[in-house]
């Protein structure tokens, strides 16, 4: 039988990771209007070893500033996983082995500047790296308008549009000419893109949340949308486990390329 060691069951969810960060209660961080950095951090890890064998490690960190007239955040998220794979040897045989099947980090910073209470001009960067993606790399630049349409102590809903610039590197891969595996690769891709993102967080006790944000960078070449949703539960004052979902798509790969 397997043995697991789930250490991801804690997913380590460091809240108030800031200094001078809000100490009334096991809540999720939320921003202050005082000029401090607030924010939080996730580590998860498993392992399993026996009739399979593999080994996940996932890690985020975002960071949240807000004053009277600013509104900033920071994130750098990483997944690494490695595994049992099936490879052919050079003598043609099927064989198992041991290796890596994801390695991916992102991050990414904006910058607000708020005209009122609810609207703000922002700047937004991003970059991706992915061994295992669609796009060996990409890297996005924004200027746009955003708005928050609901803030209350349980509720904010926002939202960011706004045109961009995106440069890309899609993913090798291979295309069949007469019967043979060839590999294909394309050059370096550039374009303008729309970008979008809706942000919604709900706190549905006084010690659980559920926070949803929506990323959208289209262009005439490629359409990139990512979402991710994750309910977390305070322990403590500073420790708490989350369960998240994310989604990533490419709307144009190369052949033999997934999309999601």
């Amino acid at each position: 039988m397997n043995k697991i060691l789930l250490a991801s069951a804690l997913l380590a969810s460091l809240t108030c990771f800031a200094a001078q960060a809000d100490d009334a209660g096991a809540t999720p961080p939320t921003t202050t209007n005082n000029g401090d950095w607030t924010g939080s951090g996730e580590l998860g890890f498993a392992s399993t070893t026996g009739n399979s064998r593999s080994q996940n490690l996932n890690a985020k960190l975002g960071m949240n500033q807000e004053t009277d007239q600013w509104k900033n955040n920071f994130f750098l998220d990483a997944l690494r996983s490695k595994g049992q794979v099936k490879v052919t040897d050079s003598a043609g045989a099927t064989v198992s082995q041991f290796d890596t099947t994801a390695n991916r980090y992102d991050m990414g910073a904006s910058v607000g500047y708020k005209l009122d209470t609810r609207s703000y001009i922002v700047s937004a960067a991003r970059y991706e790296h992915d061994d295992f993606g669609a796009n060996r790399w990409q890297a996005v630049l924004s200027v746009g308008y955003g708005y928050i349409a609901l803030k209350t102590d349980r509720t904010e809903l926002s939202f960011e549009i706004g045109p961009g610039f995106k440069e890309y590197q899609p993913a090798p891969s291979t295309v069949l000419v007469d019967g043979v595996n060839v590999p294909y690769s394309q050059q370096r891709q550039d374009e303008a893109v729309a970008r979008g993102l809706v942000n919604y967080k709900y706190r549905l006790t006084s010690n659980t949340s559920f926070d949803d944000t929506f990323l959208v960078e289209a262009g005439s070449k490629n359409k990139y949308y990512q979402n991710d949703a994750g309910i977390a539960v305070s322990m403590t004052k500073k420790l708490s486990l989350k369960v998240g979902f994310e989604v990533r798509y490419n709307s144009n790969v190369l052949p033999g390329v997934r999309r999601l």
